[in-house]
Parts: C-alpha cells; sequence; structure tokens
C-alpha cells in the first residue's frame, strides 16, 4: 500500500535483468511500482538463503510480471484474497472468469499470471529453467519433489510468501 514511498534499489537485480537485449529489464519495469519492490525483496529473501544462480534470481524478479497485462487496484488484489480465503468456490468460478470483468479479474489474475508471466519471459529470451520456476511458482511445491529444480522453486515460494 506504501510501495510509492519506498525507495527501489535497482542494485541487487540488474545483473539479472541485464542481457544484451534488454528485454527482461523492460519486462520488469513493466510490472507497478508495489509488484517491482515486492519481486525486489522476494530476490532479497532468496539470495539470504544462499547463491542465487541467474535462473533463480530471474524467476524471483519476473514471477508476477504476467499481472501487468491485468493491472489491479489495491481493493481488487484485497478483493481475490478475500474471497479466495471466505468463498472459495466463488475464487474458483470467478478464477475461469474473463479478465474484462472487474471483479473476476483479481480472481483471474491471481491464477492465470504464473501462465502469462512465463509466456512474457519466455518472448524476452529467458532459460527454460527460469520458465519453469515462474510457470510453476504457485503449484503445490510438493508435487514436483523429484523434479531438478524442486530446492530452488520451494526457495521461491517461500520468499514470495514471506513477502
Amino acid at each position: 500500500m506504501f510501495a510509492f514511498a519506498q525507495p527501489l534499489d535497482m542494485t541487487p537485480a540488474l545483473p539479472y535483468l541485464n542481457v544484451s537485449n534488454g528485454e527482461l529489464l523492460r519486462l520488469f519495469e513493466r510490472m507497478q511500482r508495489s509488484e517491482r519492490l515486492h519481486s525486489l525483496r522476494v530476490l532479497r529473501d532468496v539470495k539470504a538463503e544462499g547463491e542465487a544462480d541467474r535462473d533463480l534470481g530471474l524467476a524471483a524478479l519476473l514471477h508476477d510480471v504476467g499481472k501487468s497485462c491485468y493491472p489491479l487496484a489495491v481493493w481488487q488484489k484485497t478483493l481475490a484474497v478475500l474471497v479466495r480465503t471466505f468463498l472459495p468456490r466463488l475464487f474458483e468460478r470467478w478464477s475461469r472468469g474473463s479478465p474484462q470483468n472487474p471483479l473476476e479479474r483479481p480472481c483471474v489474475v491471481y491464477v492465470r499470471h504464473p501462465d502469462w508471466s512465463a509466456e512474457l519471459v519466455e518472448k524476452a529470451g529467458a532459460s527454460e529453467a527460469a520458465l519453469w520456476l515462474i510457470a510453476h511458482h504457485q503449484d503445490e511445491a510438493a508435487q514436483w519433489a523429484g523434479h531438478a529444480l524442486h530446492a530452488s522453486l520451494v526457495r521461491l515460494q517461500r520468499a514470495d510468501e514471506m513477502n
């Protein structure tokens, strides 16, 4: 809510976003200020647990870039959380709705943004590992226990949950 008042220190993000074509940095800049601040905090917390390779760092920074397809007001973000918590069947129905509908949009964005994020980042030239982490950042981690990127997914999710 007070993201407008907090500085954005891009220094930790630049090694992950600066590539020859600049598309990844442009994607990051496309996000709402509050989402960029959130992503910088996710990166900070991922790095606090140990070394963050390029794929994990990029996933931390761009896991929510799909939300830029349909930006949400604070009341819409709050609505999605409340409906998901207290009216899960309604959340499920609205999440299959249209992002053009102001009431359904928050639920649709909540559910579909990982796929949208992965699509955007794929077009910008990210690696398969970063795409996988982004696409699955809201999945139940236990279902990927045997996957090579499981430990990175758990770190990403833990940092995302804390922020």
